[in-house]
């Protein structure tokens, strides 16, 4: 608890009990993970809560969102380098549905027009994971 509350701490965030709960479960995720996720491993915490402390952990690049088209938001741990998540790729399993982060492979930064301004770069890949391959 301890090395949660100082890890919070050094991101700006002021380690409550229901941030240093959600931030632990969170951090222990090596796949992306939604809200109903979190609901369900932990079931007697309100919802809400859990909603204000993983958009919190987004704010202070912590988590990432992930768009990966199944309609459900999706979050990630952030292990990027830079505060931005450029260049992270994800692979989406179109039989199961999981979302994976492939931190071990870039993309090439996409060339955009004068003018215009890049915030952030999305790279979803989509095809049958390992496990439902077989």
């Amino acid at each position: 608890m301890q090395e949660t509350l100082e890890y919070l701490e050094h991101h700006g965030i002021k380690p409550t009990a229901v941030r240093m709960l959600v931030w632990e479960k969170a951090s222990l995720q090596t796949e992306t993970f939604s809200l109903h996720d979190m609901e369900t491993w932990m079931p007697h915490m309100d919802k809400s809560s859990i909603f204000r402390a993983l958009r919190l952990f987004v704010e202070h690049d912590l988590l990432h969102i992930i768009d990966d088209g199944t309609g459900q938001q999706k979050y990630c741990v952030c292990r990027c380098e830079a505060n931005h998540h450029i260049n992270h790729i994800h692979f989406t399993c179109t039989k199961c549905g999981k979302t994976y982060c492939l931190e071990d492979y870039e993309i090439p930064i996409v060339e955009i027009p004068d003018g215009f301004q890049m915030q952030e770069v999305e790279y979803i890949v989509k095809g049958i994971c390992s496990a439902c391959a077989q």
